[in-house]
């Protein structure tokens, strides 16, 4: 094996350089992060098709590439931006007609499980902690908070469904009945999704679909993923002649300039209408889509 293969595979190499000396590459996008429609001034640690429409671009159409390598590290999210973005790398793949591999790190679960599913082939570490088929949805009740500090709720709706689920109003059970009968439908569609992309391999148990979370030994022998295997070695086999090549997205001058962290106060100022307590909890979320996995 090459020494510039793990060295490629944590650095970011413009795809020009490989074309100016035409040598064949594999392109490596890294999906990594809670699968959210997050809009805030500078990303997060998140995946959306916003976020990756780009570097998915530039990885399919880089020169001479020979496949696509997805490094997808996520306990998954929002089953819309999953969707989304599975269906572009689909997209995409059979426009230029180029392969794409999956590769399962810490977790490819839920989301990051379907995103996996895009891929015509998946690869996961023996350790990995791969699948968790099912729909979870999270909030919090602040009725009691509110009440606490003698907080009065304003909310007036046209539309009796309006407000449903409002976290500073109790919980009622028709809302409650109305949000399970939506995470039934939506895990239809990510179980057809999951044997449409896995088809006879698939061995279907009675705990497949149930949301379970197994290791990659045993997704193996499940049939959701391929073969058990890291980047560095299945891609060293497979395309001994190419050079693995990082693309990554554009991020935002302030990323790029390191600031920001600094400017971040200041965004308010800016009219980027910041809200410190919905970040806390948004924060809170993510950090609990992580906690299931024990990570």
């Amino acid at each position: 094996m090459s020494s510039r293969l793990g060295s490629a595979l944590s650095s970011v190499l413009p795809g020009p350089l490989a074309a100016a000396t035409g040598q064949r590459t594999v392109s490596v996008v890294r999906l990594q992060g809670v699968i959210a429609a997050n809009s805030a001034p500078v990303p997060r640690a998140v995946i959306n098709i916003t976020a990756v429409e780009d570097a998915l671009r530039r990885a399919f159409t880089a020169d001479r590439v020979q496949a696509v390598a997805l490094m997808i590290n996520s306990p998954g999210g929002s089953a819309t931006q999953s969707a989304l973005v599975a269906d572009r790398i689909r997209g995409l793949a059979q426009e230029h007609e180029v392969p794409v591999l999956a590769f399962c790190e810490d977790v490819a679960a839920s989301g990051g499980y379907w995103l996996a599913c895009a891929a015509d082939e998946i690869y996961a570490h023996p350790t990995s902690l791969v699948g968790s088929i099912g729909v979870v949805s999270g909030g919090f009740g602040l009725t009691g908070l509110i009440e606490r500090y003698g907080i009065e709720r304003r909310l007036h709706t046209a539309g009796q469904n309006k407000a449903r689920l409002d976290p500073f109003q109790p919980e009622k059970a028709e809302d409650v009945e109305w949000l399970l009968g939506m995470q039934g439908e939506l895990h239809e569609m990510f179980i057809e999704w999951v044997r449409a992309r896995r088809g006879d391999a698939l061995q279907e148990t009675g705990d497949l679909f149930t949301g379970e979370v197994w290791t990659g030994r045993r997704a193996r022998e499940l049939g959701l993923i391929d073969e058990l295997g890291t980047a560095r070695e299945v891609l060293g086999r497979r395309f001994p002649d190419a050079e693995p090549i990082t693309v990554e997205p554009r991020r935002p001058l302030l990323a790029r300039l390191g600031l920001g962290g600094v400017l971040a106060p200041l965004a308010p100022l800016a009219g980027a209408g910041v809200d410190p307590v919905g970040s806390a909890l948004e924060w809170v979320e993510h950090r609990a889509l992580w906690s299931r996995f024990g990570l």
